[in-house]
Order: C-alpha cells, then sequence, then structure tokens
C-alpha cells in the first residue's frame, strides 16, 4: 500500500486508479456470479469445504465465493448436470423387465412409479445416484413379487401387485429422502405361445357364451310358445264352459216357464170345474213337455 502511495506521489495516480477500478469490477463480478436464485419447488444444497452446509429454499441467496459450493445432479434423461433438487412429483417410467411366476413362466413386465423428493439432504447423501438404486429396487422387487404368484394370478391381481411394491419401494427408499406415492404395473406380456394359446382359449370361450346364448333364445321361445298354446285352450275351454253354463241357464229358465205356464192354466182348468179326463190329458201334455226339456 505504501508503495502504491509512494507511486501515486511521484506521478503514478493514473495507473493506480486503473487498477482499483479493476479489481472493483472483479470484485462485482465475483460478488453478481455468486448470488442464486432458487425457484419454486426447488432446492439447493450448500456444500462449505466439502461439507453439507445449509439447504437453500425458494428464494435469493449468496454463495460466499472460493469457500461454498453448489452440489450439481447428473439430469435424468440426458447426460448434463443440475444444480438443484426438483421437489415436485415425478414419473419414472421403467422398461419391460423379465419375470418369472411361480409355475416357471418367464414373462415381460413393465412398472410406471411415481415419487416425490422430501429431504434434499438424505436424497444428496444418502445413496450414490438414488435414481439408479430406485429403478434397480424397483426390477428386484417386482421379480420377489411375481415370484410368489402363478400365471393366472400375476394377470387378475395387478392391484395387490401394485400396492405392495409401492409399500416396500416406500420403506426402502424412505433413508434416501424419498416418497413413493404410486406404482402402476404398465403391461404384462406372457410369451407368444401362451398368448397364442390364451386366444384361442378366449375365442372358444366366446364361442360357447354365444351357443348357450342361442340356445337359452331357442329355449325361451318354445316356453313362450308353449305358454301361448295353453293360454289359448284354457280360453277356449273357458268359453265352451262359459257357453255351457249359458244355455243350460236358458234351458232352466224355459222350464221354469213352461212350469209355470202348466201351473197357471190347471188354475184356470180349476176355476172352470173341468171334468177328471180333461185334467188326466193336461197333464200328460204337460209331462211330454217337460221329458222334452
Amino acid at each position: 500500500m505504501l508503495n502504491l502511495l509512494n507511486f501515486a506521489a511521484n506521478g503514478g495516480g493514473t495507473t493506480v486508479i486503473i487498477i482499483l477500478i479493476i479489481l472493483l469490477v472483479i470484485f462485482i463480478i465475483i460478488a453478481l456470479s455468486s448470488i442464486r436464485v432458487v425457484r419454486q419447488s426447488e432446492a439447493v444444497i450448500v456444500e462449505r469445504l466439502g461439507r453439507y452446509h445449509t439447504t437453500w429454499n425458494t428464494g435469493i441467496h449468496w454463495l460466499v465465493p472460493f469457500i461454498d459450493r453448489v452440489k450439481r445432479y447428473r439430469s435424468h434423461g440426458s447426460f448434463g448436470f443440475q444444480n438443484f433438487v426438483n421437489l415436485k412429483e415425478q414419473l419414472r417410467d421403467y422398461p419391460p423387465q423379465p419375470v418369472i411366476t411361480k409355475d416357471n413362466v418367464t414373462m415381460q413386465i413393465d412398472t410406471v412409479v411415481y415419487f416425490q423428493i422430501t429431504d434434499p439432504k438424505l436424497f444428496s447423501y444418502g445413496i450414490e445416484d438414488p435414481e439408479a438404486a430406485l429403478e434397480n429396487l424397483t426390477a428386484t422387487t417386482l421379480r420377489n413379487i411375481i415370484g410368489e404368484l402363478e400365471l393366472d394370478e400375476a394377470l387378475t391381481s395387478r392391484d395387490l401387485i401394485n400396492n405392495k411394491m409401492r409399500i416396500i419401494l416406500d420403506e426402502a427408499t424412505d433413508p434416501w429422502g424419498i416418497k413413493v406415492i404410486r406404482v402402476e404395473v404398465k403391461n404384462i406380456l406372457p410369451p407368444k405361445d401362451l398368448r397364442d394359446a390364451m386366444e384361442k382359449q378366449m375365442r372358444a370361450e366366446r364361442e360357447r357364451r354365444e351357443l348357450i346364448l342361442i340356445a337359452e333364445g331357442e329355449k325361451r321361445s318354445e316356453i313362450l310358445k308353449a305358454e301361448g298354446f295353453k293360454q289359448a285352450q284354457i280360453l277356449t275351454a273357458e268359453a265352451k264352459k262359459e257357453a255351457m253354463i249359458r244355455e243350460a241357464e236358458g234351458q232352466a229358465e224355459a222350464i221354469l216357464r213352461v212350469n209355470e205356464a202348466t201351473a197357471q192354466a190347471l188354475e184356470l182348468i180349476k176355476n172352470v170345474a173341468v171334468d177328471k179326463g180333461v185334467l188326466t190329458l193336461k197333464a200328460y201334455e204337460a209331462l211330454v213337455e217337460m221329458s222334452k226339456g
């Protein structure tokens, strides 16, 4: 400093001012480059002299130059790096994995995992490459679960497989700062010969159901025809019965009217004092009429 002052006193003040301006500009550049803005749904891990120092959340922060360092992470799906931890719910669609069922059938199953980073510090220091570890853990867990199921159970128990995998993965990734939210079995592909056999079985089942439906329809049609014929016979018999009743009632009414007329005639005959021979003749005539009825 004394040398600079002596130099300035001897006429070198212009050079000193230039040097100071250059140093000030460098300081300003370093200070500005040390400012960090953390966006929403992101977190930044700061290391000081190689050790964990703090976690930055949303807002403006200042990084101490040459002492603090922001931890970097490999970007998913690319070969680059990023300086923050993504706190949003994320999706990973893993490629199909060969698995073997309990009855020794090899299938290809691919899964989709939904997860969220809940602790950036644990995510950064819990395990090396957490996303690769999650992918491998998903594959091994899927093999273990499918290995306990037979083919038919594996094809019809997706909800059971999803729930088991979610519980196991969530417990295993908790020390890594990861929360597994959902696990979905996307596709289950049995071997081609088995798929062909299953397709033939399904086609035969559909044909069997079609024949059953046709037979049921024909049966129902015959039943309806028989019921219709039965109802027609019943109605015919009821009509004949009603006709006979009406005919009998008419005949009874006619006989009653004849008897009443005969009685009235006999009363008239009695009143006019007809002799016994006439009465006998009229009685015979009335009997003849009654016998006709």
